[in-house]
């Protein structure tokens, strides 16, 4: 399940992680709960997520990162 697709948007899947992060949520667990994807896929799709720049890792958790907020507006 890619999260970032060739041109470096964010995927249904990866909107889903973003939409969740925007909520409020920052736990791989709360977020996979919420979205109802497996729990390794958030975690992974988290992982490109940040290697793109588009959410920031903070101690146990996830947040928006200033330019994955403007993505999801």
């Amino acid at each position: 399940m890619a999260c970032i697709s060739p041109d470096g948007k964010p995927t249904e899947s990866g909107t889903k992680l973003l939409r969740a992060l925007k909520s409020g949520l920052s736990s791989a667990e709360d977020i996979a709960q919420d979205t109802g994807l497996p729990l390794f896929r958030v975690r992974s799709g988290l992982r490109e997520l940040a290697g793109a720049e588009l959410v920031i890792e903070k101690g146990e958790g996830y947040e928006l990162s200033p330019k994955g907020n403007e993505l999801i507006g």
